[in-house]
This record gives C-alpha cells, structure tokens and sequence, in this order.
C-alpha cells in the first residue's frame, strides 16, 4: 500500500457513493504521481471546405483556428494534475517547436517535468487532426523512427531516481519505442528497491508505489508485477490470440480467458476497457465488475481512455476502493467524450457532474414514456427496486448483475415513508433524494424512480420489464410483484446475496463505533 493509499485508508477505503464531494476529497489526498512513458503533443486544426484542389479530387480545408494540447502520456499526465494530484512526468521529447510547447503547457498545468529528456536527434511526436463542420477529414503524425540510444540511457537513469516517495507509478507505453528495454530493467530495478531515490536513499520495497500499466502490450511489463493493467478490448485479443465476439459475447469470452489476461500480465488486476460499453475488471482473487460508459456523440472527443486512467490511478492510490474507484474513473471518462479535442477532466467538473444526479428520479409518466422509446429500439427492460439506504459493496454487486440481464436498468427506490414503515423510525439514514443522486451516478444504473405504494407491484404493471430483479434473500414465491410480472410474460430473477453486507448491518456496526477496520470486511475488491 502506497502511503497515501495508508492515509486515506481511514476516510476513503470503504467510500462507496459517488457523492459531488468526493472529487474534492480526493484531490485534497494530493498524492504523489509518476507518469513514465510516449508524450505527444496534440493539434487540433480546422476550417471550411468551399473547394477542391487542382491537383487531385481532395477538399481543400481553409485553416482557421490551430490548437494544441498535450496528448499520450502528457495528456494523461494533465488529467491527473486537474483531478489534484502532484505529477511528475517522464519521457523523451526532441528540441524542436512542438518539444518547447509540450513542455510549457505541462508546466503551466503545474507538472514537473525535471524527468522530461530533451535531445537533439529526437522528434516530438505530434498528431494533428485536420477537420471541417466538426468532422475530422485527416490526421497527420510526426514521430521519430528510432529513438536515440543515448536519450534512452538518460530516461532510464532519471527513471531510478524519479520513483522514489512515488504513490503511484503509471506506465503509458503505445509503442514507439520510448520505453525500451533499458527504461524497463531501470523501472523494474527502483521499483524493486535496486534503484536510487531522489534524495539518495533506496527505494524501500515495503512502501512500493501502486504501479498501473495502459500499455498496448502489456506482456513486457509482466515483470514489473503492476497492481493494474489497462488494456482495450483489441490488445487484450491480441494478447491472448483471440478474435472477440461483437456485442455482449465480448465480455463473455473476456470472462471465460480471464486467469490467462492475469497470468499474461502479471496484475493484481486487469481492467479491460471497451469503448462505449465501458469496462469490465477481473481481479486475481476472483472478482469482476462491471462499469458502463454514457456515449456521446462528439466526433472531435479524444484521450477518454487516458482520463479513465488517470482517474482510476488517483482515486486507488488515495485509498478508494477498487470497484468504486472504477466507477469514478467510468465518469470522468463520461465527462471528456462529451468535450471537443484532446480535453481533461477537472475535480470541478467531475464534481459537478455527479452532483447533476441529484433530483434526476423520474415520475412513473416520463419514465414509461423514455422505457417505451427504449422497447421500441428493440431493448430489454430490467427493473428492481429496494430501499438503498446506505451504499455499499452488495448493492454495487447487485446492481452490475441486474444491468447484465437486459439493456436498460431502471432502480425504483422506497419513498422516506415506505422505508420508515419497513425498517422502523430510524430508518432511511439518507432521504430518498440523496439516495436517488448516489444510485443514479452509478454507471450500471439508467433510471432512477421513487415509489410510495406498498410494493412495486403498479410500477412493474406500467412499465412491464422484459426482467424482474430481486437479490438473493428472496425467492419468487416471496414475491408480491410476481403475479403482476407472470400476468404479462415477463421473468423474474433472483440475483446472488452477498451475506453480512445488508445496510442494517452497515449500519449496526456505525451505531458500534466500528473502525474502518471492522468496516472494510464489507468492502469487497477493496
């Protein structure tokens, strides 16, 4: 555990809401981050295509705004100093234009970049995106064809003394051949104690950095032993020889190689990310989870994927919870897809953005009205309802297996009232607009309603659901909305039950005076 994933233990290890605060929370961790890997710097140019050109049946596009932004690693690296944290970065850039402006902005964005090796006979990588009318017509890339020698001895040796008093390690390789082998071995050795801090003394193998790998082959840092990998739907095909299903079979045959994805690695965990059906993580004891992704359609969006990474990195080494910090990293991403360019997520923004969730349950009208236009697109409904008093790691569980069932999840929470009459006057902890904000912010979740009626027996009339979903506690035969579900030819279905984490529980030991010690036996993947 890296030491501020020790400190923030207390506060953060068994979090579980996606409140708007946390964001805030974390940043004020201010852990330390190293980002080692391809910089690149991004443009964005475009104009208006009135024309074509002589010489061939090609659009002219008259340029007229250029912008750049870090990109690769570098945008990752901005990512991560928006969400709050103290960022260093690592890699090779070359003297020209494009090196002195990548390296100003990441200044001006506050990252140190004492381990950013500039050389003469090195190209900054730079991709620039021509557009016209929000549409991009052409990309041009600029890179080095060999990296040289002398550049990569001065990235290994500033790699040994750049890890020291790190909380996080995070590897961003997309091949070009910055972290070659000697920048490995050198990562590996100071990662192992081998090197040498900044300040002279050994790295200490007790206090070892979290170390996060987003690399397009993941197989040459098995030997760093990384807490996480990040590999896309395609590099993890690759990486096992096999050709993906499309669709949902992804994730089935994802599951189904899950202990070769770890072998292959070396990981704690993977998190395989699929674009706009969001992430799937397979850990080495067993577990999985899901996020989904929000789609938009800005064609412009780039670097989602390095946002997700960059939260994911900050919010495990702060101490967040595996599962939640996947969900927090699936939001951010949310956020950036729906932003122009190669673009950053801020804890303002992600902040807010959670805090949008709030006073988002629909009346049963409108609920039906958008659950009709879902049917209509061919998708199945799936509904369950509960009181959802205060989150924890069997509601998360439970609702991943409830989206897994259908398309769209709809979450009908008890209203203040029916919850006071089922669980006694104490009872709900957190009023049912707090509660709908949290359950809402989930990505596994599409629809939240509140329901005051004694069972949800009208809500499942109305909306009819293709699947009815229950945890584990319960058979159908326990079930008032089974007749109402039978009646139309709809299923029930009775999810897992994950004993000794209901909310009466979570609660009883808060009321005990528990420490985050006894809690986190609740917590799972954490």
């Amino acid at each position: 555990m890296s030491p501020a994933q020790a400190a923030g233990a207390g506060d953060l290890g068994s979090e579980r809401a996606l409140s708007g605060g946390l964001p805030r929370r974390l940043a004020a961790e201010r852990p330390a981050i190293l980002v080692i890997g391809d910089v690149m710097l991004d443009g964005w140019w475009s104009g208006a295509i009135e024309r074509l050109c002589r010489e061939a049946p090609a659009p002219v596009v008259d340029i007229a705004t250029r912008e750049f932004a870090p990109g690769g690693a570098a945008n990752t690296a901005m990512n991560l100093a928006a969400l709050g944290a103290r960022v260093s970065v690592a890699g090779i850039i070359g003297t020209d234009d494009a090196g002195a402006t990548l390296r100003r902005k990441l200044e001006s964005a506050g990252i140190d970049v004492k381990h950013l090796c500039s050389h003469p006979d090195m190209v900054t990588t730079t991709k620039i995106r021509i557009s016209s009318g929000g549409q991009v017509m052409l990309r041009i890339d600029d890179s080095a064809r060999a990296v040289p020698a002398d550049a990569l001895a001065a990235l290994a040796s500033s790699v040994r003394a750049a890890v020291g008093h790190q909380d996080a390690v995070l590897v961003c390789d997309y091949g070009t051949g910055v972290l070659a082998d000697a920048v490995r071995v050198a990562l590996e050795e100071a990662l192992a104690g081998e090197g040498t801090a900044e300040e002279g003394t050994a790295v200490e193998t007790s206090a070892r950095p979290l170390t996060v790998v987003d690399a397009h082959d993941p197989r040459p840092w098995a030997g760093l032993r990384p807490d996480l990998v990040t590999p896309n739907a395609q590099e993890a095909a690759r990486l096992l020889d096999l050709r993906l299903p499309a669709g949902p079979g992804r994730v089935e045959s994802l599951t189904r190689h899950s202990e070769a994805l770890l072998a292959a690695t070396g990981a704690g965990s993977v998190v395989v990310t699929l674009d706009k059906d969001g992430t799937v993580l397979f850990a080495a004891d067993g577990g999985t989870h899901r996020t989904w992704a929000r789609p938009a359609a800005e064609k412009q969006a780039s670097g989602a994927g390095d946002t997700f990474v960059a939260a994911l990195t900050l919010a495990r080494s702060a101490g967040l919870p595996l599962t939640t910090s996947l969900d927090l990293a699936q939001t951010a991403a949310d956020v950036v897809v729906h932003q122009p360019g190669t673009s950053v997520c801020s804890t303002a923004q992600l902040g807010r953005h959670l805090e949008s969730f709030a006073d988002t349950a629909l009346g049963a009208d409108e609920l039906a009205r958008q659950v009709a236009e879902h049917r209509a697109k061919g998708q199945r409904i799936v509904l369950t309802n509960g009181c959802f008093d205060v989150l924890h790691s069997g509601h998360t569980r439970y609702l991943n297996q409830a989206k897994q069932l259908g398309d769209v999840l709809v979450v009908a929470l008890n209203s203040d009232e029916s919850v006071r009459r089922l669980k006694g006057p104490g009872r709900p902890i957190n009023n049912g607009a707090d509660r709908a904000a949290v359950i809402a912010a989930l990505s596994c979740v599409d629809y939240v309603t509140i329901f005051d009626t004694p069972t949800a027996s009208p809500l499942v009339t109305l909306l009819r659901p293709d699947v009815y979903a229950k945890g584990g506690d319960y058979t159908p035969e326990m079930l008032s909305e089974t007749d109402a579900v039978e009646e139309y030819g709809g299923r029930v279905a009775i999810l897992d039950y994950v004993a000794e984490r209901s909310t009466t529980a979570v609660v009883q030991r808060i009321r005990d005076g528990a420490g985050a010690e006894q809690l986190s036996k609740a917590a799972d993947l954490g």
